[in-house]
């Protein structure tokens, strides 16, 4: 627990951060994992009496890209309720410590803490000879024995997930997936990962004990469950054919679609253009530039080139303008139009053609002569009355009298 049997609220407190506050990103942790706002007070209540367990968060073959996006958050908050909840036992970015010491807090962790601590890898793992070793130790080793002792393991960055942009180099560059097959690993993807995802999944490890749902990647579905062409806000622009042309255009300057610029939205998946950058300022699209399709399987060589375009794209279609698309519609509905009428006139010949061929129902009097009863066995009549007419209209009932010089009926 925190000294002196302090709660993680009073701690963060203690530090600055309000109760408001902390439960303002409980609240905040809910939307993100998708989860009823409900959620927000059992995750509260869950980080509030957790025993602080211990992470291990190891650097292989990386730029410490995603180092730099979990610990220049935006909001510092989020940096002191993540650093409080966790004992940070090895980052090389930030610990005091280095050499033998720093290497002792690892391997005394891994030794103590068997199945009990999470474990963050970052950056490709070199499997290839004499390339990174630490401590005497190569980074394949190190890499199976604290991944496979962790209780659970996030690999945070395009590179963990699948070797990265050096999967193809002289270090032959690999994921922890690769490097430990059937170790309990949550890959999230990304160049770099979003720190709102990663701590996301940590906070709902700290509330209910497990990972989040995943797809077939390994990746959580709250963030990499939906297409981002289907949650960016130039979308409109896409379905009415409107595209920027080139950079710098009019439709550029406008916020037109970047699709023939060689966005790659409507191939990748990601929670980009819901969480964003920069404190939720803004996102990479919104910005004027294309998704790449970081948080894409191998995007490196899947998506390249990033600026060419993507074909057979769902939908009206990159070269479909917004005049060709309104003249389209007007076409489309003239031939609705016209296919209505014609079916319209095909049913009122048919109705006139079976009426015309009808069987005739007996000839009407002549006018002024007086009407013949008429008994038949099968259709008896009324007293006094006429019969039912068979196949022609049925007698009036209280119209007029028989026009000009008949007497009326008995």
């Amino acid at each position: 627990m925190f000294p002196s049997g302090q709660t993680l609220p009073e701690r963060l407190e203690e530090r600055g951060v309000s109760r408001r506050t902390f439960v303002s990103f409980c609240g905040v942790m809910a939307a993100t994992l998708a989860l009823p706002a409900a959620y927000r007070t059992k995750i509260a209540e869950a980080l509030s009496s957790v025993t602080r367990p211990v992470l291990i968060w190891r650097q292989f073959q990386d730029c410490a890209g995603n180092s730099e996006s979990i610990l220049r958050s935006p909001h510092p908050e989020v940096a002191e309720i993540v650093l409080e909840t966790l004992a940070w036992n090895y980052h090389e970015l930030i610990m005091a410590g280095s050499g033998e010491q720093a290497e002792a807090m690892s391997t005394q962790a891994v030794r103590d803490l068997k199945g009990k601590y999470i474990a963050v890898i970052e950056g490709a793992i070199p499997s290839g000879d004499g390339y990174c070793t630490i401590g005497g130790r190569s980074a394949v080793d190190i890499a199976r024995d604290v991944v496979g002792n962790a209780a659970a393991t996030l690999a945070v960055g395009a590179c963990a997930w699948d070797g990265g942009l050096v999967q193809h180099g002289p270090t032959e560059g690999q994921g922890v997936q690769d490097v430990v097959p059937g170790a309990n690993v949550v890959n999230l993807g990304g160049c770099p990962h979003n720190s709102a995802n990663t701590v996301a999944v940590l906070v709902h490890y700290l509330t209910f004990g497990q990972m989040p749902a995943l797809d077939q990647y390994n990746r959580p579905l709250f963030a990499y469950g939906d297409l981002i062409h289907d949650q960016c806000e130039r979308r409109a622009y896409y379905d009415a054919g409107l595209f920027v042309e080139a950079w710098g255009d009019e439709g550029h300057r406008k916020g037109y679609c970047l699709y023939k610029m060689g966005c790659k939205g409507p191939a990748a998946t990601y929670n980009c253009p819901n969480v964003r950058w920069n404190g939720g300022t803004s996102w990479p699209v919104e910005a004027g530039h294309n998704c790449i399709g970081c948080a894409s399987p191998e995007f490196w060589s899947t998506m390249s080139p990033f600026y060419g375009r993507l074909p057979n794209v769902e939908g009206f279609g990159a070269d479909t303008t917004a005049e060709t698309l309104g003249l389209a519609v007007v076409g489309a509905t003239t031939v609705a139009m016209a296919a209505h009428g014609v079916g319209k006139a095909i049913h009122s010949r048919t109705v006139r053609a079976h009426d015309s061929s009808a069987p005739a129902g007996p000839e009407p009097p002549p006018p002024g002569s007086a009407p013949t009863d008429t008994v038949t066995d099968s259709a008896p009549t009324a007293s006094g009355g006429e019969p039912p007419a068979t196949g022609g209209e049925p007698p009036a009932t209280g119209g007029e009298p028989p026009a000009t010089g008949g007497e009326p009926a008995p």
